[in-house]
């Protein structure tokens, strides 16, 4: 089915394949009639299934009508919980949107506060926004929202795992009733279906639309996934010595706490091996740099925290490393589809401690295969990690 059969005009189609895009993916094929009609919707779908695009085209489709804009108001507002986030749907928001005559721009925290009050004063189409900054900027009086339209909320989960969700409804509090509710999530818990309820609970009467799109249980077949078991005290002399024994031209290596990262950084140094990190501290201004380095293949090793990487969208990605494994099995499905992608190899590498067996289970009952593990000469573990059980139950959960 090609994209204008789900009535987006010549203009959005045209910019649509000149990102390269063949046919709308199963989100993008069920979301865009919905968000079309009007109609409010909470919708499940892994990153990487092409979310964004299932949301910011039919709003642009929808205001691609002439209409006054009035100074400091704004029509449609997208949520989201990371300033990389935000940056990388901006971006996408002015790529398909570029034959038309529609504004939009990005507010985030970390950078200096009065270009973007200048900005807002004639008045922005779309704004992404991450919430602690746009409520800044709402005390201020730098912009209101009398006359919004859409309101988007994506990354919900991540929202909810984040501590935003305090703020989702002091942003929510000031929007009119009247609007139409977009909410997308990679994962639906308990607390992400009753921030949705209430969230799409705008008093029109009629129940939001719910779309889940089934996440993917298996990696492309182009990712080579294998595993190392490890001692804690031995990785990033592992790490050190994979990077320069099998010379690897790259890798995104994910790490779960943001002190770690800076260590980790330090430690490959000391071994001769440049990296960089992101994370939470790091100024705006610094991350920008750092993934702008990473991208254009000058900086090969950057280290990140699960929360700082999101946004992070590069198209031949080599290899993946679970410095530290996720605690959920979508984390690592998200972090594993950065590679391997529009059927280039890549290769995913997790490291695996005694204590992230439980963790290791639960990612191999999702996959439903057992990853493979190598040993490396010079490495032996002390810990050994069993042998996985595919269909491990936390007793919690019996």
């Amino acid at each position: 089915m090609p994209f204008s059969k789900l009535g987006l005009s010549s203009l959005l189609t045209q910019a649509i394949q000149e990102q390269d895009y063949s046919a709308p993916t199963p989100i993008q094929k069920q979301a865009i009639p919905v968000i079309l009609s009007g109609k409010d919707l909470i919708a499940t779908a892994q990153t990487g299934t092409g979310k964004t695009a299932a949301f910011v085209l039919p709003i642009l489709e929808k205001f691609n009508k002439e209409r006054t804009l009035r100074g400091k108001r704004i029509r449609a507002l997208i949520l989201t919980p990371t300033r990389e986030l935000a940056i990388q749907i901006a971006t996408n928001v002015e790529q398909y949107g570029k034959h038309l005559s529609l504004s939009s721009m990005a507010i985030y925290g970390g950078v200096d506060a009065e270009p973007q009050k200048e900005r807002l004063i004639k008045g922005v189409d779309i704004l992404v926004a991450t919430p602690g900054r746009l409520l800044d900027l709402a005390h201020q009086r730098a912009l209101h929202f009398n006359e919004l339209e859409i309101l988007v909320l994506d990354e919900a989960d991540r929202i909810v795992d984040m501590g935003l969700v305090g703020d989702i409804y002091k942003i929510t509090d000031r929007l009119p009733s009247d609007r139409q509710n977009l909410l997308f999530s990679a994962t639906m818990t308990d607390d992400v279906r009753a921030l949705a309820y209430e969230f799409t609970d705008n008093k029109m009467g009629e129940p939001a639309t719910e779309i889940a799109i089934s996440p993917k249980t298996k990696a492309a077949a182009t990712i080579s996934q294998w595993l190392i078991t490890v001692d804690k005290d031995t990785k990033s002399a592992l790490l050190s010595h994979l990077i320069n024994e099998e010379k690897w031209d790259q890798a995104l290596i994910f790490i779960e706490k943001k002190h770690a990262a800076a260590k980790l950084v330090d430690q490959l140094a000391k071994r001769g091996i440049e990296a960089e990190a992101i994370h939470g501290d790091r100024s705006q201004a610094v991350r920008e740099r750092i993934l702008a380095d990473f991208k254009s293949g000058k900086l090969k090793y950057l280290v990140a925290t699960g929360v700082a990487a999101r946004g992070i969208d590069i198209g031949e990605l080599s290899r993946v490393v679970n410095y530290d494994l996720p605690f959920k099995p979508e984390e690592y499905i998200h972090r594993i589809g950065r590679t391997g992608r529009a059927g280039a190899k890549g290769e995913a590498i997790s490291f695996v401690a005694m204590g992230d067996f439980k963790n290791l289970c639960a990612i191999e009952s999702r996959l439903n295969h057992i990853i493979d593990r190598k040993e490396i000469a010079g490495f032996p573990v002390r810990k050994v990690v069993p042998v996985s059980i595919l269909n491990y139950v936390p007793k919690n959960k019996r």
